[in-house]
C-alpha cells in the first residue's frame, strides 16, 4: 500500500499533542523557523503558550490537522492516533517508545497500526521531521538546520544520528531531515518515495539499519531513477556487533552484509561507510548530480599534496587520465616552462594572488573526459591568521566554473580548513566545497552514476521458516541436472558387483553417499583406474550406497557457485574461486536472484581468477558461455523452488575449454 504523505511532509497546519519540555520544544522550533501555517497545541488543561491558544482536545480544532506531533506515553498515543485517523488528519509523528522494539510491545504495536488505519504515521520511537523549505518542523529538540529553497533530504533510522547530521558546518543545504524510528507502518522507502514528488529535493541520503519490505525499496529505486534523483546509503551492519545492536534498537532484521551490498547494487544505490563521506557525497550530488565516470583531475600548489592525492585514490575506482595535447598546451601557456605538467598537477605558486592567471590555469585542466576536477586548497584558521591571500583561489574557482561549465570541487585536505562561509560562497557559484582529502575522493567514487542493469527484475523472496534438510550429493545433482546443469557421467548403486562400471570412462571418483563431510571421513577417493580398484576402496568406506563418477579433465579453473536464502534481502547468488582456493583467496562477488546474463558476465570479470578464465599466460581460456549457463541453471532451479530452498552450492564447478561441469553439489531444502 502506498500512502499519500504530502500533507504530513508539507503541512499547512500542525497540531502538537502533549505538554512538557518535548512538546514545548516543537512549538519553539516552529516559531523559530517562521512556519506560516496554523499551529495548534493540544492539552487537556487548555490555556495558552505565549500568544498561541491551547486546545483542550482534538475535537476542538478548527479542522483536521495536516501533521501532528504526539508527545505523550505509548498507551495514550494509540488513542490519539485513533482520534486523528477518525477525523481525517494528514498524518502523525509518534514520539513514544516501547512498541515492537521491546519485549512487551508487540500487542501495543498491533493496536497502533489498527488505530492508524490508512493515516500515515512516522515511528514510533522517533524524533519526527524537519522540512526546511517550508519551515515545518515536528521536532522536539535543537537542530542545526537553516531555511533553504532546495537541498538534499536525509532519512535516518536513528534520531541521534539525524540530530548530529543537522549540526554539520559543511554548507550542505538540507531540505528535509526525517527520522523513521521503528517503521511500524510507514517504511523508510515509502517516506523517500513521498519526497520524490518535491522538486526542491535534489538527492536523498539514507541511513539504513535494516531494509524490511524489499518490494518497497524496488519501487523507490525505480521511481528515483525515472525522476533522476540520486540515492545514496550509509548501511550499517557489517560487524557482528552492529548487527546485534540493530536488532535490539529498531526491531529491524539486519541480515548479511553481502546481502545488503547486493541489494544496494541491484537498486543502483551507492553505498558509503561513514557519516563524513555521506555528507560530502550528498554535496556532489546536490551541486552537479551523479558523475558520469571515475576520471578526475587534481590541481594543487604543492607536490606533496599532488602525491598524497594520487596515493589516497590508489585503492579507489578513480582514474587520473594523462593530460591530452590540448590540456598540455593550455597549461603550458598559463604556467610557463617551470612547471612539470601532469595529472595530478602541482602548479607551484608562480601565479598565486593573480586570480586571472589562476583562472587560466584551472580552466586549462578542464576537459570533457573529466568527471570532476579537484582544487586542493586549505584555508588558514580565521582566529589566528589572515586569509585575504586566499581570495584569489575562490575567485579563480568561481570564474573557471562560470567560463567552462566543468565540474569543479575545492577540497580542503583537513575538514576544518574549509570555512563554512567560504563553502557557502563556492556552493552558490556551482563549485563543490569538499571537507577532507580522503572524504572527497571517497565521495567522488560514490557519486559516480550507478549501474542498475537488473533494476526492473523483481527480487525473489521466500518467507518459508520451516527447518531444512540436506539432499544427498546424488539427489542434488539430479535435481540441478533437470534444470540444465552439466554433471559428470555417473552411477549410483548399493551393489558395486552389479553396477555397469564398464560404461564409465576411467579414471573415476568414488564417493560414499550419506556422509556430510565426505573428505574428512575418507569417503572420497579420486583417480581410480579400474573396477577392481573401485571395489577394493569401497570396502573401506562406512556407507552402503556409492556414487561413481567420471573425472573431469582439461581443467582451466575451478569456481564456486552458491545461492543462499537471506531473510532480509532475498536469495544471494555468490560466484567465486572454487576448490581448494575458496578459503585461501576468498575471491567472490555477490548478486541477487534473479540476475541477468549481462550482470552475471560482468561479475565474472570482477573476480581475481578471471585471468585464468581468460587464458592466463598463453594457456587455454574457459568457455564463459558454459559457465554462465551453469549459473543460470542453478538460478532457474532456485526460482522454480524458492518456497523451499535454503541453500544450493556447487564447489567446484570445473571449467574447461568446452564445458562447465559440477563435480560436487549441495542442496538444503525446507520440507
Amino acid at each position: 500500500m502506498t500512502r499519500d504523505l504530502s500533507r504530513l511532509l508539507r503541512p499547512r497546519s500542525i497540531a502538537v499533542v502533549g505538554g512538557g519540555a518535548w512538546c514545548r520544544a516543537v512549538l519553539n522550533q516552529l516559531t523559530k523557523a517562521g512556519f506560516a501555517g496554523d499551529i495548534w497545541p493540544v492539552h487537556p488543561k487548555g490555556g495558552a503558550i505565549g500568544n498561541v491558544s491551547v486546545y483542550s482536545s482534538l475535537t476542538d480544532l478548527p479542522s483536521p490537522p495536516d501533521a501532528t506531533f504526539i508527545g505523550i506515553n505509548r498507551t495514550a498515543t494509540i488513542d490519539t492516533v485513533q482520534d486523528l485517523s477518525n477525523m481525517g488528519a494528514g498524518g502523525a509523528v509518534c514520539f513514544a517508545s516501547g512498541f515492537a522494539e521491546v519485549e512487551d510491545g508487540a500487542d501495543l504495536n498491533a493496536a497502533l497500526l489498527a488505530a492508524a488505519g490508512e493515516m500515515p504515521i512516522l515511528g514510533p520511537n522517533c524524533y519526527g521531521m524537519i522540512n526546511n523549505c517550508d519551515g515545518a518542523l515536528l521536532w522536539p529538540d535543537q537542530h542545526g538546520c537553516i531555511p533553504v529553497e532546495r537541498g538534499v533530504a536525509i532519512l535516518t533510522q536513528s534520531s541521534n544520528i539525524a540530530i548530529n547530521l543537522t549540526m554539520q558546518s559543511r554548507a550542505l543545504p538540507i531540505s528535509y531531515v526525517i527520522t523513521c524510528g521503528n517503521q511500524a507502518q510507514t517504511t523508510q522507502a515509502e517516506i523517500a518515495l513521498g519526497l520524490l514528488d518535491d522538486p526542491r529535493v535534489t538527492a536523498i541520503g539514507l541511513h539504513i539499519e535494516g531494509f524490511g519490505d524489499i518490494a518497497a525499496w524496488q519501487t523507490l529505486a525505480r521511481a528515483a531513477k525515472a525522476k533522476n534523483i540520486p540515492l545514496i546509503a550509509l548501511k550499517v551492519g557489517k560487524s557482528t556487533q552492529a548487527q546485534s545492536a540493530t536488532i535490539s534498537h529498531t526491531a529491524s532484521l539486519a541480515g548479511s552484509d553481502a546481502g545488503a551490498a547486493s541489494l544496494l547494487k541491484r537498486l543502483g544505490i551507492a553505498r558509503v561507510d561513514d557519516l563524513a563521506t555521506f555528507l560530502e557525497t550528498l554535496k556532489i550530488l546536490h551541486t552537479v548530480g551523479p558523475l558520469p565516470s571515475g576520471n578526475i583531475a587534481s590541481i594543487s600548489c604543492s607536490g606533496g599534496e599532488a602525491s598524497l592525492t594520487a596515493d589516497l585514490a590508489h585503492d579507489l575506482d578513480l582514474t587520473f587520465p594523462p593530460l591530452n595535447q590540448t590540456q598540455h598546451n593550455a597549461l603550458f601557456a598559463a604556467l610557463g616552462p617551470k612547471v612539470a605538467l601532469a595529472n595530478p598537477l602541482d602548479y607551484h605558486t608562480y601565479v598565486w594572488r593573480d586570480a586571472e592567471a589562476m583562472t587560466s590555469a584551472f580552466s586549462a585542466m578542464i576537459d570533457p573526459n573529466l568527471a570532476l576536477t579537484l582544487l586542493i586548497v586549505d584555508f588558514p584558521r580565521a582566529d589566528r591568521c589572515d586569509a585575504t591571500d586566499w581570495d584569489c583561489t575562490i575567485q579563480a574557482a568561481l570564474r573557471t566554473r562560470a567560463n567552462t561549465g566543468g565540474n569543479i570541487a575545492m577540497v580542503a585536505t583537513l575538514p576544518e580548513l574549509l570555512p563554512e562561509n567560504v563553502a557557502q560562497t563556492l556552493l552558490a557559484g556551482g563549485v563543490i566545497p569538499l571537507n577532507g582529502h580522503r572524504e572527497a575522493l571517497l565521495a567522488a567514487e560514490a557519486a559516480r552514476t550507478q549501474l542498475a542493469t537488473d533494476i526492473n527484475l523483481d527480487i525473489c523472496i521466500s518467507n518459508n521458516t520451516e527447518p531444512a534438510t540436506q539432499l544427498t550429493e546424488a539427489e542434488a545433482k539430479a535435481a540441478l541436472q533437470a534444470f540444465g546443469l552439466q554433471i559428470p557421467q555417473q552411477i549410483v548403486t548399493e551393489n558395486l558387483l552389479e553396477a555397469p562400471l564398464h560404461t564409465l570412462r576411467y579414471p573415476v571418483a568414488l564417493k560414499g553417499i550419506g556422509i556430510a563431510h565426505k573428505t574428512e571421513a575418507g569417503a572420497v577417493i579420486l583417480h581410480l583406474n579400474s573396477a577392481d580398484e573401485v571395489a577394493v576402496v569401497a570396502k573401506t568406506m562406512p556407507v552402503t550406497q556409492f556414487l561413481i563418477e567420471e573425472m573431469v579433465t582439461g581443467t582451466v579453473a575451478e569456481l564456486l557457485l552458491g545461492i543462499v536464502k537471506d531473510p532480509a534481502h532475498g536469495f544471494i547468488l555468490t560466484i567465486g574461486a572454487g576448490g581448494i582456493l575458496t578459503e585461501i583467496l576468498q575471491d567472490t562477488v555477490s548478486l541477487l536472484v534473479p540476475s541477468s546474463t549481462e550482470a552475471i558476465k560482468r561479475s565474472l570479470t570482477q573476480l581475481k581468477v578471471s585471468k585464468l578464465l581468460d587464458g592466463y599466460r598463453g594457456k587455454p581460456a574457459a568457455n564463459v558461455d558454459a559457465i554462465v549457463h551453469a549459473i543460470r541453471s542453478i538460478q532457474d532451479y532456485v526460482l522454480a523452488n524458492h518456497d523451499t530452498i535454503e541453500e544450493v552450492e556447487i564447489n567446484p564447478l570445473i571449467c574447461t575449454q568446452s564445458s562447465a561441469i559440477a563435480v560436487d553439489a549441495l542442496i538444503r531444502i525446507a520440507k
